[in-house]
């Protein structure tokens, strides 16, 4: 069959499927593009060629965007359909760094088809070329290298065939799994080949559940069948497999409590009776408490980072132990656990039938229920709203109180980065398994909107909210067209607190004084504290096509948000938090994170925050 490079691959990936528990799935569901000289005649014609029945094409505006929103797509899917990207060589290809780092981090498939510079040099260099003198076969698609699970330059024809199989085989690998690249010369993707029509066949991937060794389960239930006051920590994986039910099944039996990561937040229901909330630096008194006390921690499905072990301080049993339950064998050994690899499902399913019959004193699931129930009071706190404050600007926990009395099980929240992670983690109450989308992995600035937009092609008929602050808005608004030319009713709500209020909490804790963080011009010392700036998000909002619905007040976001909710069109709900107030409300942070301070400073605030970080610093343990 005589095609060029670009229509064979576009008609390869279009054959290929995934299928778990007996569900079947197309793996490539739509290709996002941007085109220029370098993939316009090569990928763009090939799917232009392929009509939309063998490959859906969407539009996007921006190429780190349009990596989000297949990210968005993907992670909606669990993992089990993905989208492509394709782009330009230069610039088009440079902006896909950003968004491949966070597929790979999370750990969610997309398919990167950056266009290159000729494979035969004609001409030497061509526009957009980085010339490196040591290294002719340089390009800068060659920055995607580090944050790619796989990574290959098509520089003949015949290469496609072992790499597009190679390309498929860990977008479908669930230890594997994250961003692929195939850079594609534009000559390469315009040359024509005789292709074996086996090429074309269709073929199914399974995706694997892994059972866990028989040595290492008998260890873990000896592990768990010896504790006294064990705690669970559920991550991602345990969304990624499924596994929610085996999760709740192996909690009902035991009596094991479980506290949640950010990936992790849903896995089971918010009202289930060993869920304990969100665990680490932005987590929640209970959860914390008992990880502190815990003589056996079981890590299932997470990849313990700092935010979640509290930079290695939260753990402070001197008996405490753990068990690693986890697909990857790199994740499983960390904090020198006894290993479990397995799919986190199987596991769960296993390790329950191994300690049949064990299960926590009365004693610890009553303390720990109290302590649940306390915290649902600060929950409560956080969120209320008296009546004078129906008349003023909400707080930031206020806008999330008044979304808690709004939705249900079938809404999904998205959220990256500022101060709405922690205030998320800490109060929200997931109802659903997939309600609580915050990306924390790389907790990426301009994630929401795009992602949003791919969760609601993979959700249709779902209510998707993607919450943002103004900075965060700054950063990557331009998509709203894309969710405006696709009739996806995403529904954006904009925090204006005037600022990165985040890092500037951050940076008062540190003693950097707020330095830098701020929205306003410069007061007569250069500093950014002046009036803030005649900035109008959602003026912007409304000159890319969304519907707008300013609120002034408590009462007016009540119903702002209620209409946006029921709106059949893209939406943007716009706020203005109270100042002082952007960011308070919520409980303070219950475990520590380590963000080193100046170790010498002449200004009062850094020596005396440097204090308090040698006191924090000095409970750091390895766990050994």
């Amino acid at each position: 069959m005589r095609l060029t490079v670009a229509q064979a691959l576009v008609r390869f990936l279009a054959r290929q499927y995934t299928e778990r528990d007996g569900h079947r799935q197309r793996l490539i569901a739509a290709t996002w593009g941007i085109f220029g000289h370098g993939n316009v005649a090569g990928i763009g014609q090939a799917l232009l060629e392929a009509g939309p029945d063998a490959m859906p094409f969407l539009q996007g505006r921006n190429e780190q965007a349009m990596v989000h929103a297949a990210v968005g797509y993907a992670r909606q899917r669990g993992r089990l359909s993905a989208h492509a990207v394709t782009t330009s060589i230069g610039p088009g290809a440079t902006n896909l760094v950003t968004g491949a780092a966070l597929a790979t981090i999370n750990r969610i498939p997309v398919l990167l088809l950056p266009g290159d510079t000729f494979a035969t040099r004609p001409a030497d260099p061509v526009l957009q070329q980085l010339e490196v003198p040591y290294a002719g076969d340089l390009s800068v698609n060659d920055t995607l290298r580090p944050v790619s699970r796989h990574f290959d330059r098509i520089t003949r024809p015949e290469a496609l065939i072992p790499s597009a199989l190679q390309a498929v085989r860990v977008l479908t690998d669930p230890v594997q799994t994250g961003a692929v690249t195939l850079a594609l010369p534009q000559d390469v993707q315009a040359e024509a080949y005789d292709w074996p029509e086996e090429f074309f066949a269709e073929r199914v991937w399974g995706v694997r559940r892994p059972r866990p060794d028989r040595t290492e389960l008998a260890a873990a239930a000896e592990a768990v069948r010896g504790s006294a006051r064990p705690l669970i920590i559920a991550g991602g994986g345990i969304r990624h497999s499924g596994a929610g039910a085996a999760l709740a099944a192996f909690a009902d039996a035991t009596g094991i409590p479980v506290a949640v990561t950010q990936a992790g937040k849903g896995v089971l229901p918010y009202d289930h009776p060993a869920e304990v909330g969100g665990i680490g630096h932005t987590g929640t008194a209970t959860a914390d408490e008992l990880a502190r006390e815990a003589d056996l921690v079981i890590a299932a499905g997470t990849r313990l980072t700092d935010f979640t072990t509290a930079s290695a301080t939260l753990f402070q049993n001197p008996a405490v132990r753990f068990i690693g339950l986890n697909l990857d064998p790199y994740d499983a050994h960390k904090l020198a656990a006894r290993p479990l690899v397995a799919d986190a499902r199987e596991g769960l399913d296993e390790l329950r039938e191994a300690v049949a019959g064990y299960r926590v004193d009365p004693a610890y699931e009553s303390a720990y229920a109290g302590r649940r129930s306390a915290w649902e009071g600060r929950v409560d706190h956080a969120y209320a709203v008296s009546a004078a404050d129906e008349d003023l600007p909400p707080t930031q926990a206020q806008v999330l109180g008044l979304l808690d009395g709004l939705v249900d099980g079938t809404d999904i929240l998205i959220n990256a980065a500022g101060s709405l992670p922690g205030d998320l983690h800490k109060l929200w109450r997931a109802r659903s398994a997939d309600q609580y989308h915050v990306e924390y992995g790389y907790s990426c600035m301009g994630y929401e909107i795009p992602a949003a937009i791919g969760v609601g092609m993979a959700a249709p008929g779902r209510p998707v909210w993607a919450l943002v602050g103004d900075g965060t808005y700054l950063m990557n608004p331009t998509e709203i067209v894309t969710a405006v030319q696709e009739g996806v009713p995403i529904k954006l709500v904009i925090l204006d607190n005037h600022g990165y209020a985040s890092i500037g909490g951050l940076s008062g804790a540190v003693g950097g004084e707020g330095f830098g963080t701020g929205y306003r011009f410069r007061a007569p010392d250069a500093s950014y504290t002046g009036e803030p700036l005649p900035v109008d998000p959602a003026a912007n909002a409304a000159s890319l096509g969304m519907a707008v619905i300013r609120a002034r007040t408590v009462r007016d976001l009540r119903e702002a948000l209620a209409e946006a909710r029921s709106a059949t069109g893209p939406t943007c709900v716009y706020t203005q938090t109270r100042t002082p107030d952007t960011v308070s409300g919520p409980p303070p942070a219950q475990a520590w994170w380590d963000v080193p301070v100046a170790e010498t400073a002449t200004r009062k605030a850094a020596a005396q925050a440097r204090e308090e970080y040698d006191r924090q610093a000095a409970q750091r343990r390895r766990h050994l």
